[in-house]
């Protein structure tokens, strides 16, 4: 795979089709961002414009709500995949917006008139990706597709779901690279280094930093025996209570951002199988952050609270879109 730099199937309306999307693209994006490209000695030239060969664009999907395009093609006759998607207006260069800009006339109508404003290169820039060169299953996973609501019991996740995911084996090697601090050691916010209770704070990739609006890290366990909610018990209480306080204890230190503004989950089913928890603003819609996938960590300690055993026999219920390895799974299970 190939870099030039990061953003972050679909589903009958375009909000679930875009959150899918997202979703799916997570574990791509952790590889595009972390990956050393393998036919190169050095770093990539800032200059190179890798996308000046791109031919026969076929737009995957798209969003006008989200500002983002998902497409493929080909470069150098190779698959490639690039999401281009608009970076946020930030209220620091606003003076600079205002000043620099030119401004031309659309129609005025009263007190009511429309322009259109072109801003500086440095203020229009778009945020992009590439995946290069991209396979089938890479092409599949951002295409637009409906979406399927799982019933998942106790049983099927042990009869199911787990065999699935152990059978998949994805490779996990990026985040033990980031714990053992062999990668991202810069970008890291907080470190609590135990290894039973101890975690990892770090910006989401999916958030450039340049403003708290669309704040989004993500706390990564010290612990490597934890999968998702479904492995949790009452034994684990003492670390998700210490990646709850002391996430949020970083997050006002470094971002001056008080809990109240703060929302802080799981996902279910995450995109990969190592214990993490999201830490986003209150008022930011980011991608999973629905009902369907997304689950409070203060409601999954009470809930643990209540009954040790609650995530390994409760009915859960998440989306999965319809090429989904695992869909197919719960089908021939007669489950769907």
């Amino acid at each position: 795979m190939q870099r030039i730099s990061l953003v972050r199937e679909g589903a009958t309306n375009m909000a679930d089709a875009v959150e899918s999307v997202y979703r799916e693209k997570d574990e791509f994006c952790q590889e595009a961002k972390r990956s050393k490209p393998a036919d190169r000695d050095g770093p990539e030239s800032e200059s190179e414009n890798i996308l000046a060969g791109f031919k026969t664009p076929n737009v995957l999907s798209d969003s006008a709500r989200e500002k983002i395009i998902f497409i493929h093609g080909k470069i150098a006759d190779q698959d490639a995949v690039v999401i281009l998607e608009k970076t946020p207006i930030r209220e620091d260069t606003l003076p600079e917006l205002f000043s620099c800009s030119s401004l031309r006339l659309e129609t005025r109508n009263d007190i009511y008139g429309s322009y259109r404003l072109q801003a500086p290169p440095h203020l229009n820039e778009i945020k992009t990706t590439v995946i290069y060169p991209a396979t089938e299953k890479h092409v599949k996973k951002y295409q637009r597709q409906e979406n399927f609501l799982v019933e998942e019991t106790g049983e099927d996740y042990e009869s199911i779901t787990l065999p699935y995911i152990q059978q998949q084996s994805l490779s996990l090697q990026w985040v033990y690279n980031i714990l053992d601090k062999k990668a991202e050691a810069d970008r890291v916010v907080y470190e609590d280094p135990d290894p039973k209770l101890g975690f990892v704070l770090l910006p989401d990739l999916k958030w450039n930093q340049k403003q708290v609006d669309d704040l989004y890290l993500i706390a990564v366990a010290h612990q490597r025996d934890v999968r998702s909610l479904r492995d949790l018990t009452s034994e684990h209480l003492p670390l998700l209570q210490n990646i709850f306080q002391k996430g949020k204890e970083a997050i006002l230190q470094r971002y001056n951002l008080p809990s109240s503004k703060l929302r802080v989950y799981l996902h279910y089913q995450p995109s990969y199988y190592h214990l993490h928890v999201h830490f986003t603003k209150l008022g930011y819609e980011a991608p999973g952050c629905g009902v369907e996938r997304a689950h409070l960590l203060s409601d999954v300690i009470q809930n643990l609270q209540a009954n040790p055993q609650f995530y390994k026999t409760r009915t859960m219920y998440f989306p999965l879109r319809a090429d989904d390895g695992l869909l197919d799974r719960f089908r021939e299970a007669g489950r769907m």
